[in-house]
This record gives structure tokens, C-alpha cells and sequence, in this order.
């Protein structure tokens, strides 16, 4: 008699491997489906910028936006304080060098002259004494040597009359003596006495030199304070135009304080501000090009100041040949600015991608343009249209050139 078997419940082992199959199975289908969804990005095609990678001649040169300044700026500072009691000229005005714009006035001025005025005088006068006392000493001196001279001489003879007779014993000893003893006396007191008159000579000499001397300072610190009274006319440095004039009646002006500007209209400059990316490739000498009115103008870059402000730095530049006739100062002009030799190198437009790649890496469109790979390049050169590659493209190869913020990290994008 059969037995019939009743069929156990639950899981056998051989269902376990049927679970550990379907799930692999199901998770290989999720890793085809969804396993790159990361790194990709889907988006509209029409929402983006593609260009074609061109085979041409790359110009070296940069666009930088620049004003008309005059070629030369004098900065008029106050030579001396005062107020203001007069003004002349108004900016704007056309003045001639020595022109005088301004007057002003200041009371302690006026009385540093008349302290020096009285001083020079009191000099002057003790100069004066000084030399009349020199004077009279010397004509004093001079007599004394003329009298001790002829007494000399006549006791010379004297003495030398009386030796003769002595000799002859005509005369005394005594009187020999004395004739003898006089001479010596006198000759020593000559001696003296010209010694004396040789040394106030010299004294009187260095004496009056060093007078003189302290005379011509006080009269040269005189004649400076007079101009210090003529800087009270504030007056035009050179040829120009008032550019701006800070003063107006009745205001004090400190010393050294700056009050306006003139400006040279014989010729002009152009500033500009220049990126600071361009920086080492930026030297004097370089030509740069300036269209106005379907003409072309030629510059050359004068000066490079080195400080870095806001990112850019500062230039100066200055036309060679002809300048715009209708060219006024504050006027801004485009200008091409060339770096270097044009070359041929492959080129692609400049757009917003740079700024997030940087120009390390860049999405390539595929021939069918349904999707974009990213991939790593080299740029060298730029200018105000295109990027030079250096590597990473071949010509005709299709580009993203719009902005990158979107794609996150995304390494393809799918083009719908």
C-alpha cells in the first residue's frame, strides 16, 4: 500500500540559491540602468553653445578699453600757507607759464621779513663799526711803526757817531753807553711794533671775511623770504590748461596742501587697466592699434606701473604718428594691444567655460551629437576672440563652449 508524502513547508535549500541568482541578477540590471546616472547630465542641446575647433593664424594681441589723458600733468602745491584774497583764473582756462592764478595772504609771513629786515640792518651796522674801529687801529698802528722808525734811524746814526768818537776817546764811556743802549731799545720797539701792525692786519683781514660772509647769509636768508612772499601768487608751472583749481576766497591753504592741476595739451596718452593675468607678457616698447572713424592709429606702450590694484595693473601709451583731430581729454577708445607674432595654432571661441575649467578640460560633442565627453587639453595663448590648444583637439572636432555651473561633476553629457 502506497504512502502518500506530504509536501514540507518552507524555504529548501536550493531556494536560496535561486534568491542570491535574482538578486544578482537585479542588481547587475541596476547597475547597467542606473550606474553612471552620476556622472551624467542630461540637457537640451539648444540650451547650450557648440563650436567647431578652426585651423587658423592666432593674432596675439589683447582688446583693453582706455581714456585720453594729457601726456603731462603738473600738480600745483601751495609754496606757502595763507588765505585766499583773489582768484584770477577758473578752471577750464588756457594759462601761460608764470600766469598768476591765485593770491593769497599770510601775516606771519610779513613779520619774519621785518624780523629779518631788522636783523640784516643791525648786521650791517656792526659791520660798519667793526670796520671804522679796524680802520682806526690800522692808521694808529701805521704811525706808531713811522715813529719808532725814524727814532730808530736816529739813534742808529747817533749811536754810530758816538762808537767813532769813542773810539777816538773824544767822548765819555758814559755816553757811549747810553747812545748804545738807546739804539738796542729802539730797535726792539720797532720790531714790536711792526710785528703788531702785521697781526692787526691779519686779524682785520679774517675778521672782516668773516663778516662779509655772515652778511651775504643774512642778505641771501632775506632775499629767500622775499620769495617765500612772492609764493603767496600762486602761478602757473607751464603752459597748459587749469584742469582743477580747490580754492576759493577767503579759504586758508595750508603749506604743501594741493590746490589744483595744469595740463599740457602739447600732446596726449592713453590709459588703461589691463588684467593682471597679462602681467609678465606686458613691456614697454610693445605697438598697439586704435580704430577711430574707419582710421587706424599707432601706439606704443610708454610705461607699465607695477602695482597691482583690483586685479589689473596700469599702463600708459602714446601714438606715434597722427592722432584723432576731434581727440579730447576723457574720451575712451578701444584699443588692440599686440603681445607677439601671429602664428597658425588651433583655435576655438572664448566662452564662460573657461571659468570653470579653468582651460584644463573641456566637453567634446560626439559626430552624431547626442552626447559630450569630457576631456583634458592645454591651452596656451589668448586673445579678445579664441584660445590657442596646445593638445587635447583635433580640427573640426565640435566644442561646449557655454558655462560648465551646471554639469556638477558630471564626465558625459547627454544631448537631447
Amino acid at each position: 500500500m502506497d504512502i502518500q508524502l506530504e509536501k514540507k513547508k518552507g524555504l529548501r535549500p536550493k531556494h536560496y540559491g535561486y534568491i542570491v541568482l535574482g538578486l544578482f541578477l537585479l542588481f547587475m540590471g541596476w547597475k547597467i540602468i542606473f550606474g553612471n546616472s552620476a556622472k551624467t547630465f542630461r540637457t537640451e542641446k539648444e540650451k547650450l553653445s557648440i563650436a567647431k575647433v578652426t585651423q587658423g593664424k592666432f593674432d596675439d594681441y589683447i582688446a583693453i578699453n582706455g581714456l585720453v589723458a594729457p601726456i603731462t600733468t603738473i600738480y600745483m602745491d601751495a609754496y606757502e600757507g595763507g588765505r585766499v584774497t583773489e582768484k584770477l583764473i577758473e578752471e577750464g582756462a588756457m594759462v601761460k607759464k608764470g600766469d598768476i592764478i591765485l593770491k593769497l595772504e599770510n601775516t606771519n609771513l610779513y613779520e619774519q621779513i621785518l624780523a629779518s629786515e631788522s636783523n640784516l640792518a643791525l648786521k650791517q651796522n656792526d659791520l660798519r663799526s667793526t670796520k671804522l674801529t679796524f680802520d682806526t687801529r690800522q692808521v694808529n698802528g701805521r704811525k706808531s711803526l713811522a715813529d719808532a722808525k725814524y727814532n730808530l734811524i736816529r739813534l742808529k746814526r747817533t749811536f754810530e757817531q758816538n762808537s767813532e768818537l769813542y773810539k777816538d776817546e773824544l767822548i765819555a764811556k758814559e755816553a757811549y753807553l747810553t747812545a748804545k743802549e738807546d739804539y738796542e731799545l729802539s730797535k726792539k720797539q720797532h720790531e714790536i711794533i711792526k710785528l703788531q701792525t702785521i697781526q692787526d692786519d691779519k686779524l682785520r683781514k679774517t675778521s672782516l671775511s668773516s663778516l662779509d660772509t655772515d652778511l651775504s647769509r643774512m642778505q641771501k636768508t632775506l632775499s629767500m623770504v622775499y620769495e617765500r612772499l612772492d609764493h603767496l601768487n600762486v602761478r602757473a608751472p607751464a603752459d597748459g590748461q587749469l584742469g582743477f583749481l580747490d580754492a576759493e576766497i577767503g579759504q586758508n591753504i595750508s603749506k604743501g596742501q594741493r590746490i589744483g592741476q595744469i595740463n599740457v595739451l602739447t600732446n596726449y596718452k592713453i590709459e588703461a587697466d589691463i588684467d593682471e593675468h597679462y602681467i609678465d607678457r606686458v613691456k614697454r616698447g610693445l605697438t598697439a592699434v586704435l580704430e577711430r572713424n574707419e582710421k587706424l592709429y599707432n601706439l606704443r606702450l610708454r610705461k607699465v606701473y607695477p602695482e597691482v590694484r583690483n586685479g589689473k595693473f596700469k599702463v600708459d601709451l602714446v601714438f606715434t604718428e597722427n592722432r584723432p583731430t576731434t581727440i579730447r581729454t576723457g574720451q575712451s577708445y578701444n584699443i588692440k594691444l599686440q603681445l607677439g607674432a601671429s602664428n597658425d595654432a588651433l583655435l576655438i571661441p572664448k566662452g564662460s567655460f573657461f571659468q570653470s575649467t579653468g582651460g584644463q578640460w573641456i566637453f567634446v560633442v560626439d559626430s552624431e551629437e547626442e552626447k559630450a565627453i569630457k576631456r583634458t587639453i592645454r591651452i596656451g595663448k589668448q586673445n579678445s576672440r579664441y584660445y590657442e590648444v596646445l593638445e587635447g583637439l583635433d580640427a573640426d572636432e565640435k566644442i561646449i563652449t557655454s558655462s560648465y555651473d551646471n554639469f556638477g561633476d558630471a564626465e558625459q553629457i547627454v544631448l537631447k
